[in-house]
């Protein structure tokens, strides 16, 4: 499937709409990312209000000609649809200073209202004095935050950001589309965590088509590059065709994000037959379903592996949704679920690479985010180390769950088989795909050779962040 077909999963460079078509467990209902809930939380919407300045007597507004404004009430929250929302007002109807609770409300011009505690604001003051403007970083310093500070007047300046005058005199301006995305409601929370860390899934079994593009314009099309970046941490996978065939791919491809991740076999890695092999990989046996390096405590978080030879027989690649196969774990077996994301095991590793190494690690198999939700899948066969630090009486339940999630992996209608050929590269996702090879038969004509590289999410999600921007810039122009 060509990248351009992209959009049918919401993943094109020019936005992230509706990428959940396909960001969901199958069956599920679309949703559109970031939509809020369907009745507004709390109270209605205030009617627009006409007064633009307040100062700190809670509830009273400056004196206008006119009918007077209908006063804020002084309990109620925020609307749950006050989030960063396309085409979201980022005009102001009315500000309020809540003093009792030290929040300051604004009313937007379309009758949705937002909440920004008072410390907040003050700890985010983007003047000169609190923020290096160079690197956008904060300078005031938190010793000399008063996190019990009231507000002394609050106003609308111009047509675009609310001052606030501070009981030592010190004055902030806040941009009003700065504040409105920073909006404290749950639907403009989860919009701008979604807009962060792109963290909704394509969940995927064998009839996955994997998404593909062209290694060339990914190099060269920042377009490319964000729909590639996009599909890689929606789906989890993304090939890229038209390689050269021969070694230093995989780090030209690395530069287009920014640099690789160093580990004890190396920058980058040569996968083939070897004798006295430090790593199973490096065998033409078959390699069962699994992360690379949970013998680490912080594994890597995206592989390359580019095939400059392919095998004369055999030697085709499997990959398998590990997020899909916990969730259908958690369905199928909660209390396997609950096994696996609560107990910590042993893995290691050991040779000489790069340099000597004896790494050793303890791991969840599936590790779960505060919210319960999967966050990385832990799991290599190979090396599962012999020390199982578990009570005697959690043994057998531990291989049990483990047999059960491994079961679901290797269900036929779960796996996805392909034969990658010379200049193809898989780009995928270590903490969520686990992956395989057939057993192969190489001669010396042929002689089966892999290249592969690590980099971080940390980098690869910069450069996500980087490149859209970029392109919306573009599509602006």
């Amino acid at each position: 499937m060509s990248l351009s077909t992209l959009a049918r999963y919401g993943l094109t460079g020019r936005g992230l709409l509706g990428a959940a078509a396909a960001a969901r467990p199958l069956g599920a209902p679309a949703r559109p990312l970031g939509a809020p809930p369907a009745r507004p939380l709390g109270a209605p919407p205030a009617r627009p209000l006409g007064s633009l300045s307040c100062r700190r007597r809670p509830g009273q507004w400056p004196a206008r000609t006119g009918p007077r404004p209908t006063a804020l009430p002084s309990r109620g929250h925020q609307t749950a649809r006050a989030a960063p929302l396309p085409g979201a007002s980022c005009q102001v109807s009315a500000l309020g200073a809540r003093d009792e609770e030290r929040l300051l409300e604004v009313v937007w011009g379309d009758g949705e209202r937002s909440l920004y505690p008072y410390t907040w604001l003050r700890d985010n003051c983007q003047c000169p004095a609190c923020t290096l403007q160079s690197a956008r970083a904060r300078s005031l310093l938190f010793s000399q935050l008063d996190v019990h500070t009231g507000l002394q007047e609050v106003r609308l300046a111009g047509d675009n950001q609310v001052s606030i005058l501070w009981p030592d005199h010190h004055v902030s301006r806040f941009e009003l589309q700065w504040l409105r995305r920073r909006c404290f409601s749950p639907a403009a929370r989860q919009a701008m965590q979604e807009e962060l860390f792109i963290n909704e899934r394509s969940h995927w079994d064998s009839e996955l088509l994997i998404p593909s593009a062209s290694f060339e314009e990914v190099l060269t099309d920042d377009k490319a590059a964000l729909d590639w970046l996009l599909a890689l941490r929606r789906v989890g996978v993304v090939y890229l065709r038209g390689a050269p065939s021969e070694r230093g791919q995989v780090a030209r491809l690395s530069e287009r994000i920014g640099f690789l991740r160093l580990t004890f076999y190396g920058p980058t890695w040569q996968v083939q037959d070897k004798a006295m092999a430090v790593n199973v990989a490096y065998t033409a046996g078959d390699l069962s379903l699994h992360t690379d390096y949970p013998a680490l405590h912080h594994p890597p978080g995206v592989q390359f592996l580019h095939c400059i030879q392919q095998a004369e027989l055999g030697g085709e690649s499997q990959v398998v949704d590990g997020f899909h196969m916990a969730e259908v774990l958690r369905r199928e077996d909660p209390q396997a679920f609950r096994t696996l994301s609560s107990l910590r095991v042993d893995f290691s590793d050991m040779g000489e690479d790069y340099c000597d190494f004896r790494v050793h690690s303890k791991n969840h198999i599936i590790d779960v985010d505060c919210e319960g939700q999967v966050s990385r899948i832990n799991y290599n066969n190979a090396t599962r180390d012999s020390v199982l630090d578990l009570p005697l009486e959690q043994v057998q339940e531990f291989y049990r769950a483990l047999k059960a999630y491994v079961d679901i992996m290797n269900r036929p209608t779960n796996v996805v088989t392909y034969r990658m050929e010379p200049g193809d590269i898989v780009t995928f996702d270590n903490w969520r795909l686990l992956h395989g090879r057939q057993s192969y038969t190489s001669s010396s004509e042929k002689r089966r050779h892999l290249e592969g590289a690590y980099l971080d999410w940390d980098e690869v999600m910069s450069r996500l962040r980087i490149l859209r921007h970029a392109v919306g810039r573009e599509d602006r122009h």
